[in-house]
Order: structure tokens, then C-alpha cells, then sequence
């Protein structure tokens, strides 16, 4: 089975392969693929899941008239979903064409682009079959949860020049651009501290019973469906209860932690963490799942060649008691962002009484309000102002070729992150990164699932 996994991704790198035309980078399809100012661009469907059907289809349609975008198929392996994405993009007067597998997508559709919102490992592995199909990408997070998919999509997108946002919409936030601007400006000082929560008591998290119930193999394509990872028989709950099976997901980390770590990356401009210590375990949910209901993760962050500099993340999620609720908390020898409140205040920064004995000045941040934005965390349907503006932000740059708000690159390091977390916890190592083999190492050995 390893050998397989290993075939089926040096067979989607040697199909990457491209030649690249007019000095622009891109593959000879990718080259004929460029879209008109005035062209309407077609858009495909990839994985028609409640993410895709929510947030992702709301935020394209609500400006599809403005942009000139409009959805024309669908790709889903499920027939019943197949189904509903027909229905229910007719009842908004929508029609697309139905395609049983990707490959029918690309070889028989007049996509420009697409929206991926399959399972987690399979993001980075759908988008080099788009990219290398000449389309454009919003693709869903965690952008991959193995090194070896996380090489293979980022050189996919670099080689063929396609536009490809990841779905970290934060990056879309008016607040979390107020934030980094702040922090750039050198206003805030250097952080010296990250606090991050996100916690819910919500025992069906992730659940689908009916659907479970629901489905039949031959309905849809369990092989297509695994893709690189190690064949199993047919498993209803690891085909719609992916997020709580290793290694179709990693759980908390790529579906949580990925959105919060990634803001790290962006303000600090620190491309992943030096190490990472963490664990947990399944507490009080024990419904046959394999990833785990609370976690804690410590990293820390500073470049390579000085341990002296840096700072430390502590990132904690729960199931099973949701105070705390999601927090962002940015802390400076002068005070506190908090990403929750959207405030910058003094609040812990170093008090007179307390510089004095050190013969220091007193160093405390003025009140600030950052702008104010919403994130949809109690369902994964909702449509929220951040996910419009990152749509938005991916449709104005298929027309423009403008690197978007969460290039590919993005995605690479915050499944850097996610990947040495899931390291740390599956084998209960410190974790560190090789930069030269871009490696994650656990126990000075080389992660491997």
C-alpha cells in the first residue's frame, strides 16, 4: 500500500509536467485557458458538500451577475449529491451539467475555474488535476494533510501560473488586514505571545448518522474516493465522517487550527514554527472515531538562526465545553490585539511602577478599535461577510491574474503547521521542520503516516 500511495502521487507530479509559452509559466493548455476582461467564466463544482452548498455557493452567486461568473457543472463521485446540486441550483435558476468524476469535468465541460470543496486529504490532489487541466482554483482547507500532497500542490500551481486562492478567509477580513497593518507598522512591537481557542460542546460535531445511513457503495466510487490513501473495505462514516478519521483528516488541526495558525504566518511573516510539543486524546466522545475531541498545541516560532528571537503559540480546542468560544489573542511587552473584541488596548503592557526598577519606560499601547467582521463557527452553511469578500477577492483576480489574498503559499505553510501538530500528537515527539528536504521530523525521524 505504500508503494501505491507513492505511484499514484509521482504519477499526478509526472502529469504536472507542462511546456511553459511566451515566457508566462504556463502549460501550453493553461496558455489557451486566458479569460477575456468582457468573457463570462464558467465555473465547476468540485464536491458538492455542505461547505460547497453554503457558504461557498452563496458568496459566488450573490456577485455572479456583477463579475460575469456563472456555475455551468458539477462534479461530485456521490450520485445523490450529483442530484441535489442539480435541484437546488434550478430552484435559483441555475442549470449545470452533471459529471460522475473529474476527469469527466475537464475532458467534457467549458470550465474556466472551479470551487473544491471535497475531503481534506483530497484538496491539494484535486487542485494539480485542476490546475493541470488549465482551470483556476478556490479550493477548500486544509490544503493538504501529508508533506508529500503539500509538495505536490504547491509546485502544481507554481509550474502551471494558475490562480489559486485558499480558503482562509480570514485573509478577506477588513479586521485581520487592520490587525497586520498594525503589526507591520511596528505600532504594536514585537509579539512575544499567541493565545488561540476554539471550543464547542457539540457532540454531533461532525456527525452525519442519516447520511450514513443513507448511502450505498455502489452509488457512488469508493476507490476514486481514497485516492493515495491505503485501500480499505467500504466505510460509509470515513466516506461522510472523514474529519474524524486519520489520515482522511487530522480533525482539529486541518479543520480548525488551520484557519487561526495561518493569521501567525501572515502578521509575522514567519513561514511555519521551529518546533511544536502537543497532545491529547478522545476524552468523552467515544463514538469509534480516531481523531481527537481536545488537543493542545505549543509552538514556537523565530527564525532558524537565532533561538534568542521569537515567540510562542499555545492553540487549544475542545468538544466537549465550549467556554471560551474562538479566540485570537496578540500579545506585545505594550499590550494585547485581541481578535475577538477587534480591540487593541494596554491591557498586561509594562506599567511604570514595574519600568521603573528596570530603568525602563513605561510601554503601554493606546485604545484602538480594529474594524469589525463576522465568522460563521456554529455551522458550516452559513455565508458570512469574510467568505464573500475572499470569493470576491478570487473572481476579481481570475480576471485580473493578481496574486489573490491566500495564495497557494498560504496554504503550504499552515499545512506545515497542521502536519507537525498531527506529528506531535500521533506519536507524542517533538516535532521540528526541515527546511532543506521540507520535512516534517518527529523524534529526529521523518513523519510518515
Amino acid at each position: 500500500m505504500k508503494k501505491s500511495r507513492r505511484e499514484f502521487v509521482k504519477t499526478i507530479a509526472a502529469g504536472t509536467a507542462g511546456i511553459t509559452m511566451g515566457g508566462l509559466g504556463l502549460s501550453a493548455k493553461s496558455y489557451g485557458n486566458i479569460i477575456g476582461s468582457n468573457d463570462r467564466v464558467n465555473v465547476g463544482i468540485v464536491g458538492y458538500s455542505n461547505r460547497t452548498r453554503g457558504s461557498l455557493v452563496n458568496s459566488m452567486l450573490s456577485q455572479a451577475k456583477d463579475m460575469n461568473f456563472a456555475f455551468t457543472a458539477v462534479s461530485d463521485i456521490w450520485s445523490v449529491r450529483r442530484d441535489e446540486a442539480k435541484a437546488a441550483l434550478a430552484e435559483r435558476g441555475v442549470s449545470v451539467d452533471l459529471y460522475r468524476n473529474n476527469e469527466e469535468l475537464y475532458e467534457k465541460s467549458n470550465v474556466d475555474a472551479v470551487i473544491i470543496g471535497t475531503a481534506d486529504f483530497q484538496h491539494a490532489l484535486h487542485t494539480v488535476e485542476a490546475v493541470e487541466a488549465g482551470k483556476d482554483v478556490y479550493v477548500e482547507k486544509p490544503f493538504a494533510e501529508t508533506m508529500e500532497d503539500n509538495r505536490v500542490g504547491m509546485e502544481a500551481v507554481e509550474r502551471t501560473g494558475k490562480i489559486v486562492t485558499i480558503g482562509s478567509q480570514r485573509r478577506s477580513g477588513s479586521n485581520y488586514h487592520a490587525a497586520n497593518e498594525f503589526i507591520k507598522s511596528g505600532k504594536f512591537g514585537d509579539i512575544v505571545m499567541v493565545e488561540m481557542t476554539w471550543n464547542v460542546n457539540q457532540p454531533g460535531r461532525w456527525r452525519r448518522p442519516a447520511l450514513v445511513d443513507k448511502i450505498r457503495e455502489e452509488d457512488t466510487d469508493w476507490r476514486r474516493y481514497l485516492m493515495n490513501r491505503p485501500y480499505e473495505p467500504w466505510d460509509p462514516r470515513k466516506y461522510l465522517e472523514y474529519r474524524l478519521f486519520w489520515p482522511y483528516s487530522s480533525g482539529i488541526p486541518g479543520q480548525w487550527m488551520a484557519h487561526q495558525i495561518d493569521t501567525v504566518h501572515w502578521f509575522s511573516g514567519y513561514d511555519h514554527p521551529r518546533s511544536v510539543a502537543a497532545n491529547g486524546g478522545i476524552y468523552l466522545w467515544k463514538d469509534g472515531r480516531e481523531n481527537f475531541d481536545t488537543m493542545t498545541a505549543v509552538f514556537d516560532y523565530g527564525p532558524k538562526d537565532d533561538p534568542s528571537k521569537g515567540f510562542q503559540v499555545v492553540y487549544s480546542s475542545r468538544f466537549t465545553n465550549s467556554a471560551g468560544g474562538v479566540k485570537e489573542l496578540y500579545y506585545s511587552n505594550g499590550g494585547t490585539l485581541n481578535l475577538d473584541t477587534n480591540k487593541i488596548t494596554p491591557n498586561g503592557g509594562l506599567q511604570e511602577r514595574h519600568a521603573s526598577a528596570m530603568n525602563m519606560e513605561p510601554n503601554l499601547l493606546p485604545e484602538m478599535d480594529l474594524p469589525a467582521a463576522s465568522i460563521v463557527t456554529e455551522a458550516d452553511t452559513g455565508t458570512d461577510n469574510m467568505t464573500v469578500n475572499h470569493m470576491r477577492n478570487w473572481m476579481e483576480c481570475v480576471r485580473s491574474r493578481k496574486e489573490p489574498n491566500a495564495p497557494v503559499k498560504s496554504g503550504y505553510n499552515h499545512s506545515v503547521a497542521n502536519i507537525m501538530v498531527t506529528a506531535a500528537l500521533r506519536t507524542g515527539e517533538f516535532v521540528t521542520f526541515n527546511d532543506e528536504t521540507q520535512e516534517v521530523m518527529a523524534g529526529g525521524k521523518v513523519f510518515k503516516y
